[in-house]
């Protein structure tokens, strides 16, 4: 049996209201990830941290209360590429779930058969962690496989470090999925240069964005006012091409640990047209994950 793990980062805050937002059936939650039990799935030697449990249950229960009818699993870095415990929550039919892998460079077509069985629509490809994985060079080579699949390339990035990536992410003839706000930082602005690069990328007809993590561009918990601008920003620029996520349980929020419910009601304040919320939570994923 695998040594168990101190937890070095901290836990999900479980949910004790609902959110005052009412979210329409089938609203989607794009990006959240599952940890544990770590007896059975244990991380990697080099993990750049270690979570406490947060397994599938756990999730639903989350989705449940704020009226989240689907949800995507993105595989966290500190699994590497073995996606086994994503794939166990997609195979669990606890609820209607999708996800998004880490692969070898060099897998094979049967392997990625096996993954698009089980519920996974997209490859990850992590530029901005301290784990290594695929790079931007590998995603260009696995794209005209994903694309027979009717899969995307999903990138985590830095984009005010990297900002050669825009011309990179430009030029790859697949659809393309950016979270986290690519990492440009609120309180620059949206005519910061790394945000007018995000802007001129999601305005393109193949690239998508997820309006998300709000703890990665701003310390202002728990409403993050500066953040508001670049998610409305983003849903202006491209409102077929916007999802939301709660990025449960989130390993990266830290000493910013946010309530759940109060993730829901900030997106009615980046997306306050109900139309509009209806193509972020409902339509647009439906789509983008092919629910």
């Amino acid at each position: 049996m695998p040594t168990v793990r101190a937890p070095n980062i901290p836990g999900f805050i479980p949910h004790t209201q609902k959110p005052e937002t009412r979210f329409p059936p089938g609203a989607c939650d794009c990006h959240a990830h599952v940890f544990g039990p770590q007896q059975r799935f244990p991380y990697l030697a080099g993990a750049a941290y270690i979570p406490p449990d947060a397994v599938t249950t756990d999730y639903v229960g989350m989705l449940k209360n704020n009226g989240c009818d689907r949800g995507v699993l993105v595989q966290p870095s500190v699994y590497g590429t073995d996606n086994s415990c994503m794939i166990d929550a997609l195979r669990s039919g606890l609820h209607a779930l999708r996800g998004i892998a880490v692969v070898e460079a060099g897998i094979s077509d049967s392997e990625l058969a096996d993954l698009h069985a089980a519920g996974v629509r997209g490859v990850r490809i992590n530029l901005a962690s301290e784990t290594e994985g695929l790079t931007l060079s590998d995603g260009e080579r696995l794209a005209p496989r994903l694309k027979e699949l009717g899969w995307h390339l999903q990138f985590y990035l830095d984009l005010p470090k990297m900002p050669e990536a825009e011309a990179k992410l430009a030029k790859l003839k697949i659809d393309i999925v950016i979270d986290h706000f690519a990492r440009c930082q609120a309180q620059s602005g949206i005519n910061a240069p790394a945000f007018q690069a995000l802007q001129r990328l999601v305005s393109r007809d193949n690239c998508w964005a997820k309006i998300m993590g709000p703890y990665f561009t701003s310390k202002n918990a728990p409403l993050y006012p500066e953040v508001t601008p670049l998610a409305r920003t983003l849903v202006a620029a491209a409102p077929d091409r916007i999802v939301w996520g709660t990025d449960w349980p989130h390993p990266g929020a830290r000493a910013l640990m946010p309530e759940d419910h109060l993730l829901a009601d900030l997106l009615a304040v980046w997306a306050p047209d109900e139309q509009q919320r209806r193509k972020v939570l409902v339509d647009n994923p439906a789509r983008l994950y092919r629910f």
